[in-house]
């Protein structure tokens, strides 16, 4: 008697014990927490914009009351997601100039190049998006339209993928360029002895030279549109791959001042002003900003055949493409970096590129341990060089590449050398992990798409039948984490974001259907209906 006595009393001061308060509990909900065991929960507990519990209901409201319990209704949660690979504040400028995404002829171009004109005229105007390869004629344009419309008004409209330039004759004068201008590291387009307005990679950076600079208050609302795209999609963090110091400063900025939310992993751009200046100062960690990567460009483009390849393209024979960074400097580069607490980021396409990086990161590393350096796109690669991804190297990869890419990859490689395209699976294997990512605005912002390009490997009419290359397409819970946890791990940051767990940061989107066991076509279509950034909503 005396002992039922004793666990009674025992229970009942424990069920009196007054309950932690907290901001936030949701409950009745399908919660994949990505933690080590991929396991699930119904309930979660914030308090100061960080979990403080994931569990079951009845073990969260016995142990926690809040201020706010918002019910899932069954729906599926997953963390914040993370694009491994963006142009974030390229995305945002992309508002401020003509949009030519989705364009499917060089007509359409120069209306929409007009009809933007007419609306807000510029005295240099600027657009981005076009893609020959979506074209009838899979030709570069020329520049005679644009002389003809604009005369007097320079135009520079940008490849998809931001390795080439149209611009027209007025753009090149401004520039100083000429048939007889020399030039590394990419092409100035020629025919019949005369320029096509058409530049790729290392030579555009004269027409950029010559661009109006563009002013704080444009850049600020560059910075919130891309923001609000990116927030209506369930990011919460964006690895811009590419910001130069005033924008890096400006996003903190903005960010101490409330008036930007979303997390930035801020890749340094490779100029000597701003790596005298960051690799001196050192790692700058925020609980917005991150800064301690340097992001350098070893090639161009497949689709602008500016990808640096070791045998010339099947599709113009004896052109290799070319390096944007020399070989020498790679090394260099790789080098300083090594001697710093930063990683080096290093975009490479063509298989020539891949082997130069890799070479270069394998000499700078020896001896080195989880300095996580990362090869973005790692897009085509020999059979003998996955190796090195055992040692340590991140695969940074863009799933929609392979599928907008598949039409004419094989054309442009040939069809022994394209397996080693896309290869994700391969990479997986080799490296443990992959970070995922979009490039938007090279492809579109949406992380559902980049889940159902890896999985599904298909576009979006399910083409072609039973997906492409399938051998290197990932499961769902491999791209979940390359778009969470591992992307996370790619940023140094594993232990405040990537997964729903205790004491990380509240980052976690509500989805309007089941991610994980949704039929494959409607991936798409998921919707991020509700965002919460450290505990606040955002959608």
């Amino acid at each position: 008697m005396k002992k039922f006595l004793f666990i009674s009393l025992a229970f009942l001061a424990f069920s009196c014990q007054p309950k932690e308060e907290v901001d936030l509990i949701v409950q009745n909900a399908n919660v994949y927490t990505v933690d080590e065991n991929f396991s699930k929960a119904s309930s979660i507990a914030i308090k100061n914009g960080k979990f403080v519990a994931v569990g079951d209901a009845e073990d969260i409201t016995q142990k926690y009351s809040a201020k706010e319990v918002l019910n899932a209704e069954g729906k599926t949660i997953v963390p914040g997601l993370i694009d491994a690979h963006c142009h974030f504040y390229g995305l945002g400028m992309n508002q401020q100039i003509v949009d030519l995404v989705g364009t499917q002829s060089f007509d359409e171009v120069v209306e929409k190049v007009v009809a933007f004109q007419k609306k807000r005229p510029s005295n240099f105007i600027q657009g981005r998006g076009w893609d020959q390869n979506d074209w009838e004629v899979k030709e570069f344009p020329t520049k005679e339209k644009l002389d003809e419309l604009f005369p007097d008004t320079p135009v520079a409209l940008r490849r998809i993928d931001g390795h080439a330039l149209l611009v027209n004759q007025k753009a090149l004068d401004m520039a100083g360029i000429t048939v007889d201008t020399k030039t590394e590291g990419g092409e100035i387009v020629k025919e019949n002895g005369k320029l096509t307005g058409v530049l790729v990679d290392n030579p555009m950076g004269l027409i950029y030279d010559v661009m109006p600079e563009i002013g704080k208050q444009q850049q600020i609302q560059a910075l919130k549109d891309a923001e609000k795209l990116s927030l209506d999609y369930g990011l919460t963090t964006v690895n811009d791959a590419g910001l130069s110091r005033d924008i890096i400063e400006l996003i903190d900025s903005l960010q101490q001042a409330g008036e930007l939310s979303i997390r930035v992993y801020a890749m340094v751009s490779n100029y000597p002003e701003n790596l005298d200046y960051f690799l001196n100062k050192g790692i700058i960690k925020t609980e917005g900003l991150n800064v301690r990567s340097v992001k350098v460009y070893g090639d161009g483009a497949l689709g602008s055949r500016g990808a640096a390849l070791r045998e010339p393209y099947t599709d113009k024979p004896g052109h290799f493409g070319a390096m944007v960074t020399p070989v020498d400097q790679i090394e260099a580069l790789a080098q300083r970096i090594a001697a710093s607490d930063y990683q080096m980021n290093t975009h490479a396409i063509g298989d020539s590129a891949n082997i130069v990086v890799l070479r270069a990161y394998d000499k700078a590393l020896e001896g080195k341990s989880d300095r996580r350096w990362k090869v973005e796109h790692a897009q085509v690669i020999s059979p003998s060089d996955f190796d090195y991804y055992e040692k340590g190297i991140i695969p940074s990869v863009q799933p929609t590449h392979a599928t907008s890419d598949m039409y004419w990859a094989g054309d442009r490689l040939g069809p022994e050398r394209v397996k080693g395209a896309y290869a994700y699976k391969e990479l997986l294997d080799k490296a443990g992990l992959v970070a995922l990512g979009t490039d938007f605005p090279v492809e579109r912002v949406s992380p559902f798409l980049t889940f159902y390009a890896a999985v599904a490997r298909q576009d979006l009419d399910q083409y072609p039948e039973g997906g492409y290359q399938m051998e290197n397409a990932l499961s769902r819970e491999e791209t979940l984490k390359g778009m969470t946890i591992w992307a996370a791990y790619s940023n140094f940051e594993e232990d405040e974001k990537g997964s729903i767990a205790p004491g990380k940061f509240a980052d976690f989107v509500i989805l309007s259907e089941d991610i994980m066991t949704a039929p494959l076509q409607n991936i798409p279509n998921i919707q991020a209906e509700q965002v919460f950034l450290g505990g606040k909503k955002m959608k």
